[in-house]
């Protein structure tokens, strides 16, 4: 899930549209084909996405990928031999933006989603983290006592990631005219704590899942304050243009059954009711990775969407959802190293299996480093060109 992100103070950047920005450029005269080909779209209507998930039947479901905008594109790996690291990338708005929009300029899909980290908000919560090459998120001061939770502030997002919210506005700009749903992402409260507290990766989970087990008051204690960060944050980008956001719950499948309605559910619940309670209209999408034990628990929460990952097969989702809750995915990502051929083979297999309606086309995982730009252009024209 994670991407480098690095501790520092937090850089704003300008706010230059895209296109005065690369004004007299090959990606200026790019980007003008791109809104034109689309502009039939936008006005005061409801983007593709948006319609699907709120139950409007439509001709084809609409598309885009988990870990869209970045690292397997070359325009993105040549812009990084630049601009060297993850955080001045994501924290710089013009960038932040030129990034996101890199695939809708390429492979027109029907979301752009912002260029961030679930990690990002940390540094605003009192949680200074860096990451090593080689090793990934470091947390410096892991939280394992009271007097740690007791140091954990409160989110300002306006003050700590106020390039996530410009970032957010300039997007939607960018989109006017456009049918593609500008997406905004927040990492759940336990997978943030997953970090946190084990200070970085883990394999097993087992100082996190310890404190859970014999210090639950330490444990509760943390999540109550993520999940207030969380929905924070995630208000604050739907105020800031955001039209649908994506709950990433990466590492809840690490938890049993009758564990995870214990530690994790009440908190995943607690976000997407106190988000609603104040943006009903705004779709949320829910994915926890592995979690095709869990969909009955998560259709609980009150998401909009639950998104698939490849544990579970499609139609089998569906018929344990009920037709009426939207859902995402769920294709494998290795499929788009195939051919041509079972790609085809592929999408046409996960959207029968999905039906007609209430289904957003995408990975069962985030798109993966090396996979062939070409397939990723057939994948998604093969998606736009399908009818039910």
């Amino acid at each position: 899930m994670t991407q480098n992100a690095f501790v520092c103070a937090p850089r704003c950047g300008s706010t230059t549209s895209l296109s005065a920005r690369r004004k007299g450029t090959t990606s200026t005269r790019t980007r003008t084909r791109v809104i034109k080909a689309s502009s039939s779209g936008g006005g005061d209507k409801d983007p593709l996405m948006v319609r699907t998930i709120k139950g409007e039947r439509c001709e084809r479901p609409p598309i885009w990928m988990m870990r869209q905008a970045g690292r397997y594109m070359k325009v993105y790996q040549d812009l990084c031999k630049k601009h060297t690291t993850f955080r001045e990338r994501s924290e710089t708005v013009d960038l932040c933006v030129e990034i996101s929009l890199q695939p809708y300029e390429a492979f027109k899909p029907d979301g752009v989603i912002v260029f961030s980290d679930i990690l990002t908000p940390l540094a605003g919560m009192n949680i200074p983290f860096d990451i090593v090459k080689g090793t990934g998120p470091i947390i410096f001061n892991p939280i394992r006592d009271m007097a740690g939770v007791n140091a954990v502030t409160p989110l300002e997002p306006e003050k700590s990631v106020n390039f996530t919210g410009e970032s957010l506005k300039v997007l939607r700009n960018e989109l006017k005219g456009t049918d593609a749903t500008l997406l905004g992402f927040v990492g759940a409260p336990f997978t943030l704590a997953t970090y946190i507290v084990e200070g970085g990766t883990s394999s097993h989970y087992k100082v996190i899942k310890k404190m859970a087990f014999d210090e639950p008051a330490i444990y509760h204690a943390l999540m109550e304050k993520l999940t207030d960060a969380v929905i924070t944050y995630t208000r604050y980008q739907i105020d800031s243009g955001a039209q649908v956001v994506q709950i990433f719950d990466s590492w809840a499948s690490e938890w049993l059954p009758k564990d995870f309605s214990r530690f994790c559910l009440p908190y995943l619940t607690r976000v997407i009711k106190e988000v609603k309670q104040t943006h009903p209209d705004t779709p949320l999408i829910l994915y926890c990775s592995g979690a095709g034990g869990f969909l009955e628990r998560l259709q609980t929460t009150g998401a909009d969407v639950i998104s698939l990952d490849g544990t579970v097969d499609i139609a089998d989702a569906r018929a344990r959802l009920g037709m009426e809750q939207a859902v995402q995915g769920n294709m494998d990502p290795v499929s788009l190293f195939s051919s041509k051929e079972h790609i085809t083979q592929a999408i046409e297999e996960t959207i029968k299996g999905a039906g007609n309606n209430k289904h957003v086309m995408n990975l069962g995982h985030g798109v993966m480093v090396g996979t062939p730009e070409e397939n990723v252009a057939h994948f998604f024209k093969s998606v736009r060109d399908y009818r039910y």
